[in-house]
């Protein structure tokens, strides 16, 4: 039995006469409804936020942040419904929805931290007995548009730090996975969150998402995806001159040195590719290595590769990767390796569609002999596969690396910290991971450089970006 929704605008659910079926990847089985929010009804959800963005802003930051951990301990006696409805919608495996669900309700809980700790500055003055403060205040209404990789997190990463901040906001998930937002939103109406300081509406990005992006009442657009979208985003809110902070794609480069622990890199690198069946835009997507492990590695490689348990999450717990999200997904994975062979790569391993029952499936691939002028190593893959790089040195390595039009995170195995440090100081990326897999930390700064993306999240700095300075002179 599939269940419908409805938009979440001023407290209320307010009814929609479209709606889009959502499905599970896995199986192709129809598990909800949701609304597609035409203009007027996104105009609404952004005029709920205005109206109630001053009172929100007038409440001391510790009160805001007290709703915040009522809705992170609500989230928190959920943790296994959430967990599930993600595995089912976006065909995340069953160990990373549930972690997904947590650092969920860790992240609000953290951001929540900040109330106490958001200061301004007293700046000196060149005049005789005056004063200069400097204060951060919200921006106003926020509108968060959310991926569909990773979209129950995006939720928090976006509304956390912007209702700590005293803004409201709007909140637009991926018509692809937005049933794990709209029982958010379930959740949400159930606390004391007052109304109108969380909004939500469905709906598709060429209606609901261009008229939330178009609306003048909104103050910073908060969006996760592709960067066709996010230049498109930047230029129709220029004409507005509404802010933005955009998280784009990636192309992050391991670089794997000949003094490297072998066993580490080849584990690191598995985990950034298969996680999340390699649709995480942070993840190595990569790898440049020395010549002299390069025999060494790629063996160390395809035993984990062909080791790759996938299938149904929903029907199986213990996997290392599901489907891929959709039709074309798969198909943009298969065009990007037909093309990659074609253009003089190896196949190692894989290569080809699973061969499951159902599903939008594709086998762990492994790909050597590429090269800096192939598409597969220039253009975002966006699922299980690897092509493999030599390179003569870390000269080398950064210099391909750094040629890449994006520049969000990168990695490194070395055991010498001379490389490392040299390697964290040149590489032109937002991120760079030092023997370890590309997860970030809440208490970090996600951002990304070049086509990555402009400003970030996470941290101080994330919070930040949520707010505007004012400056006070006082004279006498």
């Amino acid at each position: 039995m599939t269940r419908s929704y409805e938009n979440y605008i001023g407290g209320e659910f307010v009814s929609s006469s479209v709606h889009h079926d959502v499905e599970n990847p896995a199986t192709h089985e129809v598990i909800g409804t949701t609304p597609d929010a035409d203009a007027d009804t996104v105009g609404a959800a952004v005029a709920a936020a205005r109206a109630a963005q001053p009172a929100w802003e007038r409440l001391p930051a510790i009160e805001r942040a007290n709703h915040l951990r009522e809705i992170a301990a609500a989230l928190r006696t959920q943790r296994e419904r959430f967990a599930q409805i993600i595995v089912q919608e976006q065909g995340k495996t069953q160990g990373l929805a549930q972690v997904e669900v947590d650092f969920t309700a860790d992240y609000i809980d953290y951001m929540a931290e900040w109330a106490r700790r958001i200061e301004g500055e007293v700046i000196p003055s060149d005049r005789p007995n005056e004063t200069i403060l400097l204060m951060r205040k919200p921006l106003g209404v926020v509108a968060g548009i959310l991926p569909w990789n990773f979209p129950f997190f995006l939720i928090a990463r976006k509304m956390a730090p912007a209702l700590l901040t005293g803004n409201t906001i709007v909140i637009k998930p991926s018509e692809e996975t937005p049933i794990n937002a709209f029982e958010f939103a379930r959740l949400v109406s159930e606390t004391s969150l007052p109304a109108g300081v969380f909004n939500l509406v469905g709906g598709r990005g060429s209606v609901a998402g261009e008229a939330l992006i178009s609306n003048p009442d909104v103050d910073l657009i908060s969006f996760t995806g592709s960067v066709a979208v996010g230049s498109h985003i930047m230029q129709t809110a220029g004409k507005n001159l509404t802010r933005v902070n955009l998280e784009l794609g990636g192309k992050a480069p391991a670089i794997v040195l000949r003094d490297a622990d072998l066993d580490l890199a080849a584990k690191a690198i598995w985990d950034s590719r298969v996680i999340n069946t390699g649709q995480v835009c942070n993840c190595a997507e990569k790898v440049y290595v020395e010549d002299e492990v390069h025999d060494a590695l790629v063996e160390r490689l395809t035993v984990l590769f062909e080791g790759t348990r996938y299938g149904d999450p929903s029907a199986e717990a213990e996997l290392d990767m599901g489907p891929l999200i959709n039709a074309a997904g798969l198909a943009k994975v298969e065009g990007l390796v037909a093309r990659a062979i074609e253009d003089g790569c190896t196949l190692v391993t894989g290569g080809a569609r699973a061969d499951t029952e159902s599903g939008y499936h594709y086998q762990p691939t492994i790909l050597t002999n590429a090269d800096s002028t192939m598409e597969i190593m220039a253009k975002e893959t966006f699922g299980p596969v690897l092509p493999i790089q030599r390179v003569s040195g870390l000269d080398e390595a950064i210099e391909l690396a750094n040629a890449s039009e994006y520049g969000l995170t990168s990695s490194v195995f070395t055991r010498d910290i001379s490389s490392a440090l040299r390697a964290a100081r040149e590489l032109q990326y937002g991120e760079t991971y030092i023997n370890r897999e590309n997860f970030e930390a809440m208490q970090g700064f996600h951002a990304g450089r070049k086509k990555s993306g402009i400003g970030g999240a996470d941290g101080k700095h994330g919070l930040l970006e949520f707010t505007e300075t004012h400056v006070v002179y006082i004279a006498g």
